[in-house]
């Protein structure tokens, strides 16, 4: 294949989304499903949360028919992908138990896993358990990422641009179809999800995206000759998201807080309070995910090794967890008054 599909591929589901949008939009008007603000939101009125669904269905269908016949070599991570749509649409109907939700997530990955994609981190075994459980903790860090307008549709349509490029530089065509699908419907569904946003992707979206860019990692590193090509090839494309779920678990162990529970505390509240507005969050956020993404073409096309790419990586994505701690989210705990007892 040559570049003409992944041009191809990109208009369609661009105009798939930006035309489907509007209806699952008016669909969730009608049944009443919005997201009401109230808590740690920010949106200020009741805001429509169908837009996962036009999301994953101009990713997955002009994949399927460009890629004719070389679709079954991702097929797992289509069926996996799909899956994790239909997971949050349901979760954005009737929110399921945690528990559930992670066995499906699992459930999903273990099939992606069998289907032979397999991070070579340590060349032993445990590599199918490293990859499942990294599937399961991206998508639910993409999940956590999707908190204010256009910052994880920023995100994914700049990052999955980068890593379709590394993927046709694997001479991996079909990833890199699935991948350019799913930067192109990101850029059609920010039409109307940036600030301020007309609709929401909802768990539909964040999950179908978070899954289909953890898998497509792990696709792309399959061949890789040693740990450190694994362990960036892994990590650099999910960057932001899993930057992101740091922040908030070290804040909240730190706080003594309950690590699950919903709050303002993310990356991207923390720089909405240095005094960025949600655009230029949103492009923040699309920014770091940019390098990120660039470092890993980088590293794909051979121009920086592996190893000390991992430990770049890692070391970066450790700084600016620290670093954002400093930046207070939490009302300062008030001393206790001491008990003077007269005597």
């Amino acid at each position: 294949m040559n570049g003409n599909p992944a041009l191809v591929v990109a208009a369609a589901a661009f105009t798939a989304c930006a035309l489907a949008t509007p209806v699952v939009r008016r669909l969730a008007l009608r049944w009443g499903l919005t997201d009401r603000p109230g808590g740690h939101k920010s949106h200020r009125r009741p805001t429509p949360y169908l837009g996962g669904l036009a999301i994953m269905l101009a990713t997955v269908v002009p994949t399927l028919a460009l890629a004719g016949p070389a679709a079954t070599r991702i097929a797992g991570i289509l069926v996996g992908a799909v899956a994790m749509a239909v997971l949050g649409l349901i979760d954005d109907v009737a929110p399921l138990p945690p528990p559930t939700r992670l066995a499906v997530q699992a459930l999903a990955a273990g099939v992606v896993v069998m289907s032979g994609v397999v991070a070579p981190v340590t060349g032993t075994g445990l590599d199918l358990v490293i990859t499942l459980l990294w599937i399961v903790v991206v998508t639910n860090s993409c999940n956590l990422l999707d908190n204010m307008d256009g910052a994880l549709g920023g995100v994914t349509l700049v990052g999955a641009a980068l890593l379709s490029a590394a993927a046709f530089v694997s001479r991996q065509p079909e990833t890199g179809l699935l991948l350019a699908a799913l930067s192109a419907a990101a850029l059609g569904f920010l039409l109307f999800n940036w600030a301020p946003a007309r609709i929401f992707m909802g768990d539909a979206g964040s999950l179908f995206i978070g899954f289909t860019l953890a898998s497509s990692a792990a696709l792309l590193v399959t061949g890789a000759t040693g740990p450190g090509a694994a362990v960036a090839g892994l990590l650099l494309p999910a960057f932001v998201a899993t930057v992101d779920t740091g922040i908030v678990l070290l804040s909240r162990r730190r706080a003594g807080r309950p690590l699950l529970q919903g709050g303002s505390d993310h990356l991207s509240h923390r720089l909405h309070r240095l005094g960025l507005s949600k655009r230029l969050t949103a492009l923040v956020l699309a920014a770091l995910a940019g390098a990120a993404g660039l470092l890993d073409l980088a590293m794909t096309l051979g121009w920086i090794a592996p190893l000390a790419t991992a430990a770049g990586a890692a070391s970066a994505a450790c700084v600016v967890v620290v670093l954002a701690q400093r930046v207070p989210v939490y009302p300062p705990i008030r001393p206790k008054t001491p008990i003077h007892v007269r005597r």
